[in-house]
């Protein structure tokens, strides 16, 4: 992309820090701006017409949220919600709309990541309507470690009821899973985090389903 048009950009776009539990944006409200998430790791959630919570996917900066607003909606269509401290950059679409229209290029790089960052998504919901709980939960076990906190010496600090939240299915079936896990010694338990022993036997209880 050309200086000058990059400039467009720059002097469009918005700097700004989230603490942890912060919405960055939220479903339902008006959008003008793609969002570019630099650092940090945010979860996508939705909220159902009787006010249950889904997760639908947990991502880690650097990373572009947002594209499907940027040509299809004006309204959110999650929320996004920082699960640590994050940096991120709010970008004007129209501005980046009429830069982007001129560079076919620029469109398809975009598009490629949007649909990376949703891929998780539609896996996710592949395991909600094929896998019972143990399995659903071994899934995101994995996925947050080989996507997510891959440099967190296997440690993850995601709630239970975060976890229930994306498995879709209650807070009990998520404390009655991870101990059944931690006594067969596939994971460890230290206060809220937890710590992947042996991830060939998460791999082969994601398979049974």
């Amino acid at each position: 992309m050309p200086e000058d048009d990059f400039e467009v950009i720059r002097r469009t776009s918005n700097q700004m820090k989230f603490q942890k539990g912060e919405t960055i944006y939220k479903q339902g409200a008006k959008s003008g701006s793609l969002i570019f998430l630099h650092k940090g790791i945010i979860k996508f959630t939705f909220q159902t017409e009787d006010g249950r919570n889904f997760i639908t996917t947990i991502v880690k900066g650097p990373k572009l949220l947002g594209a499907a607003n940027l040509f299809f909606k004006e309204t959110n269509i999650f929320s996004v919600i920082a699960l640590e401290d994050s940096d991120v950059c709010f970008i004007d679409n129209r501005a980046l709309r009429n830069v982007a229209v001129k560079h076919g290029n620029y469109i398809l790089a975009m598009c490629e990541q949007t649909l990376n960052m949703f891929q998780s998504s539609i896996f996710n919901f592949i395991s909600l309507a094929h896998k019972h709980v143990y399995g659903r939960i071994a899934d995101i076990l994995i996925y947050l470690w080989e996507h997510v906190y891959m440099d967190g010496e296997y440690e993850f600090n995601l709630t239970r009821k975060e976890i229930s939240e994306f498995a879709a299915c209650s807070h009990e079936n998520v404390i009655t899973t991870l101990s059944k896990l931690n006594k067969e010694n596939v994971i460890g338990l230290e206060g809220k985090k937890i710590l992947i022993k042996d991830l060939k036997k998460l791999y082969e209880i994601s398979k049974n389903g």
